[in-house]
């Protein structure tokens, strides 16, 4: 992958922030986007603009980017086709209308369990159902930033329905061990639920490998616009009474989609999986997607690597979650400065044009578990496919000389 000519593709990266050369260090919590994916969007309010299944122009060419899309998004996952894949406004309001759904195949005393290291889009639906007498187990997290397995594998019992479990750390960088927490679910014939969010981003999924129930992820973190995507194992969907009109379709994958959808972000969500796709090679889309994700992944982490041993270098610094040469992790990382808020990092950083954040990132309950929320959690970086290894030593500068 050239470098320079997949940064071309971004707008953005040519900006000024404060008279320097802006710096994206911003990518888990969104990336930016390319003018393709810009084109699209602006292209469909020009010859598309138009709701669905009407009998005339502007309509069919929105009932056929729907489902062209559909299919598109079914080989970014590894999906059995179009008909299992969902959209919606973000992977928060998809979880929550899952959630309610399951909530009609259970029985008070039924148990859900979830993790300590995930994100509350994935945490926060499932604990609403204690309401309905439904029990919510918490998979313990480890001093290292990976989960406890054999804590998960305690809380597993004949009563666990449903597994809901992050595949990568918005905040760590952990890539959990899927393939375990599947064959924990089988043992006992609970359903799994994915949040692959902050994963899709960094690597190929292939959710027939993963063998889970269910999917989610947001294209807004792979170069594209403000979409949730979900995936439903094939005719599941189906078997689930989901909130919806009675106008609405009953069928999979349109149950679940209440309202109207954005089409012009769903144009921006095809146009982002064909920009990644045309980075790579092979003879159909999924081999490209495949090959492209593989390079980016390779690059992205290059150049983690010198952001992670830079910051370690420098005298205060602690950074949280496992080294950065371990195999399957995300290029995310965050860490705190004696003496110095993350607030105060990430100012001073934004003086510089240097794009970073401070919190909790919503993996709030992490926070919790290190102790850090009440001093204004940590400062989080991460690499995209558009980071350079010359951003990487002016931020290590700039924070040099800030300390």
């Amino acid at each position: 992958m050239n470098i320079e000519q997949f940064r071309f593709q971004f707008p953005s990266l040519r900006e000024k922030h404060h008279a320097y050369d802006a710096i994206y260090l911003d990518g888990p919590a969104g990336t930016q986007v390319p003018h393709q994916v810009i084109e699209a969007i602006s292209q469909y309010y020009q010859t598309s603009n138009a709701n669905s299944h009407g009998y005339f122009v502007s309509s069919e060419r929105t009932d056929d980017l729907l489902e062209r899309t559909r299919s598109k998004v079914a080989a970014f996952l590894g999906a059995e086709g179009g008909q299992c894949i969902s959209f919606g406004q973000n992977m928060t309001t998809l979880n929550f209308s899952l959630s309610k759904a399951l909530l009609r195949t259970m029985s008070p005393g039924d148990e859900i369990i979830i993790s300590a290291l995930d994100h509350e889009s994935n945490r926060g639906p499932w604990i609403t159902l204690k309401e309905n007498g439904i029990i919510i187990r918490e998979i313990k997290l480890l001093p290292n930033g990976t989960l406890d397995y054999e804590d998960y594998e305690s809380k597993l019992s004949d009563r666990t329905r449903l597994v809901c479990v992050g595949y990568a750390s918005n905040i760590f960088g952990t890539v959990n061990d899927i393939t375990r927490i599947r064959e924990g679910c089988q043992r006992v014939g609970a359903r799994l639920l994915v949040d692959a969010v902050h994963y899709a981003p960094h690597f190929k999924i292939d959710v027939k490998e993963v063998d889970c129930d269910f999917l989610l992820c947001s294209a807004y973190k792979f170069y594209g616009p403000h979409v949730g995507l979900l995936y439903c194992r094939p005719g599941l969907l189906d078997t689930l009474n989901t909130d919806q009109l009675r106008t609405q379709s009953p069928k999979a994958p349109y149950k679940i989609e209440t309202g109207t959808l954005n089409h012009a972000a769903i144009a921006g969500v095809e146009a982002a999986i064909d920009f990644i796709a045309s980075w790579g090679d092979g003879e159909d889309l999924p081999s490209k997607l495949s090959d492209s994700m593989h390079q980016i992944h390779l690059h992205e982490m290059e150049v983690f690597a010198a952001l992670y041993d830079g910051l370690a270098a420098l005298p205060g610094v602690t950074i949280y979650g496992l080294p950065a040469d371990t195999p399957d992790r995300a290029p995310t990382l965050s860490f705190r400065v004696v003496g110095h808020s993350p607030q105060a990092v990430c100012q001073h950083l934004g003086q510089y044009g240097i794009c970073a954040w401070d919190g909790h990132f919503y993996a709030i309950r992490s926070m919790e578990v290190f102790d850090l929320l009440k001093e204004g959690g940590v400062t989080r970086m991460g690499i995209v496919g558009y980071n350079t290894a010359a951003e990487v030593d002016r931020t290590l500068e700039v924070l040099s000389k800030f300390l």
